[in-house]
């Protein structure tokens, strides 16, 4: 839509969004669905949820003006997480756009719509907040546990003896060291601190 065109239709209009899915790649049903419901434009996107490529919804999002609504089939047709799609409603919120949901009937332009919505996004945080919770968690009983945390080391320990070895005696270079095992020079710096 040209800047001509946005400025040229009514405040307040419903603009539809489908999204094709991995299980569904056509997306007539939500097309004709949106139409029904109202949508004067339906932007079209066929690009997977987990593609952070989406131009159709970047530039829905762009054109969208205050008053306006975006109507889509599904919440999943929006976005590739909860996280990501209270993201989106956030920001529309912020802009003064309303959501609709057809199929879960989420409506933001009703105060009961809003207040679901608010629920969601309270869920999604805790959700959140409690895999931050358990990771914490784990990560303490490994520690207490004695188990190595963080990826396994490059080099294995009698790899590491040699190589400090060879350059405490001058054999090789710390920079000759990390081309002939294939690791950066910081790697073996780190290492000759730590041995030495």
């Amino acid at each position: 839509m040209t800047a001509a065109i946005a400025a040229a239709r009514q405040a307040g209009a419903q603009i539809g969004y489908a999204r094709v899915s991995t299980a569904d790649q056509h997306p007539g049903q939500q097309v004709d669905a949106l139409k029904r419901a109202g949508c004067t434009q339906v932007y079209e996107e066929t690009a997977s949820g987990k593609s952070t490529a989406r131009p159709q919804l970047k530039r829905m999002l762009a054109e969208l003006q205050p008053g306006d609504t975006l109507v889509v089939w599904k919440l999943d047709r929006l976005g590739r997480s909860l996280w990501d799609l209270l993201t989106i409603l956030e920001d529309m919120q912020e802009r003064g756009i309303h959501f609709r949901s057809l199929t879960e009937h989420i409506d933001t332009s009703t105060a009961a719509g809003t207040m679901l919505m608010q629920m969601v996004g309270a869920f999604a945080q805790f959700e959140r907040a409690m895999i931050v919770e358990r990771t914490q968690a784990g990560l303490k009983r490994a520690k207490t546990e004695g188990r190595r945390l963080g990826r396994k080391p490059k080099l294995g320990i009698r790899q590491q003896r040699d190589i400090c070895r060879r350059i405490e005696a001058g054999e090789l270079t710390q920079a000759d060291a990390a081309r002939l095992l294939g690791v950066s020079k910081a790697t073996i710096c780190r290492l000759v601190a730590r041995v030495g």
